[in-house]
């Protein structure tokens, strides 16, 4: 039986909406119940899928582990509420600020994108020896990075309030807010894969010797990826300090960036689908987990409580499935239409890629 075909983009981009649709409806079914605890929980997951999203794009394409991703969050949060907050809000938690920023209060879609543009910033002016570095060399220098961005972060009092809560952020992150801009992430990460400098990045990863015989300038690949990465982390990180509104730098180190990883790492660090699959099951068990921590410790069956136990278990998970599966759930593979959605029945629209689901 003949069906009607789909425009060629759609068919090249299926990955893009066979993981924006799912997400465009738990948005629309959390909306519908209209439960408090259960929207702040998905719009938590849309933020952490922009930040793994972010993840992916530097990491998967160049096979390098990055733990600054968390540190950009940091950055990007710190940056968009000194535009955003009201100044009478500015005198009372930052009662050092520089002269120049107390009076500044701009819009919060502006504030969103100067956190995301200062973290990129950050990351175009430090980025391009690192990416000079591989495996191990690389791994460490980007993790002193992120021990540096947290040292400044606790430190610069004037701009964060050093290791204090800062406070008087106003709310303006919501369901909406998150959904709109997990599609528009989920579309750049998906076609920042597929673009020439994906690809190149790619290769380089397989093969550096080969991808650098072949003239492809390995270091500048990487770069780009890297600031783009620090863009959508900075953004991800105000749309999350415009939603929980009072916070520290501590929120913003190891114990974040573990969580990010494991997302990454169980769901598959080198396809856009394993992102999102990897954070959409990770937060469903470490909210499982919690409930059960907390109904314990409420009900004192343990004398000394259950104390832990989400991050044991979730470090428990990490470790079986990098034994038993180190490409993560999806193994790298994207998810696509299934054969025979569109056009004749039991044929593909277009060529199956390797890897492809």
């Amino acid at each position: 039986m003949m069906r009607m075909k789909p425009p060629a983009w759609i068919s090249r981009n299926s990955t893009f909406f066979v993981l924006a649709v799912p997400l465009l409806l738990i948005s629309a079914v959390t909306f519908l119940i209209g439960d408090t605890l259960i929207e702040r929980i998905i719009t938590v997951l849309f933020i952490d899928v922009i930040l793994v999203l972010a993840l992916q794009v530097f990491m998967g394409n160049s096979g390098i582990l990055s733990f600054a991703v968390a540190g950009f969050m940091g950055i990007g949060a710190y940056g968009s509420v000194l535009f955003s907050m009201t100044p009478a809000a500015k005198a009372a938690a930052l009662p050092d600020l520089y002269p120049f920023l107390t009076q500044i209060q701009l819009p919060f879609l502006v504030s969103l994108l100067i956190g995301g543009l200062i973290a990129a910033l950050v990351a175009a002016i430090v980025a391009y020896p690192l990416m000079r570095l591989s495996d191990a060399a690389g791994v460490i220098t980007i993790f002193s990075l992120l021990v540096i961005i947290n040292v400044v972060l606790v430190h610069w009092s004037a701009l964060t309030n050093g290791p204090r809560t800062l406070f008087g952020v106003d709310r303006f992150t919501y369901l909406g807010t998150t959904t709109v801009f997990c599609i528009v992430f989920l579309a750049v990460a998906w076609w920042f894969k597929e673009s020439s400098t994906g690809l190149k990045l790619r290769a380089s990863r397989d093969d550096a010797f080969a991808a650098a015989s072949i003239g492809i300038n390995i270091v500048m690949m990487r770069y780009l990826a890297f600031v783009l990465s620090a863009f959508m982390a900075g953004f991800a990180g105000a749309l999350w300090a415009h939603f929980i509104t009072s916070f520290s730098p501590y929120a913003f180190y190891l114990s974040a960036m573990f969580v990010f990883l494991a997302m990454l790492v169980i769901g598959g660090p080198n396809g856009i689908s394993g992102a999102v699959v990897g954070t959409v099951l990770v937060t469903l068990l470490r909210e499982g987990l919690r409930s059960i921590e907390n109904n314990v410790n409420m009900s004192k069956i343990l004398p000394s409580g259950l104390v832990g136990f989400t991050e044991i278990v979730m470090a428990i998970l990490l470790i079986v499935i990098l034994i038993l599966r180190p490409a993560g759930i999806m193994g790298g593979r994207e998810l696509r239409w299934p054969p025979g959605f569109f056009g004749l029945r039991g044929k593909r629209e277009t060529p199956a890629k390797d890897g492809d689901v």
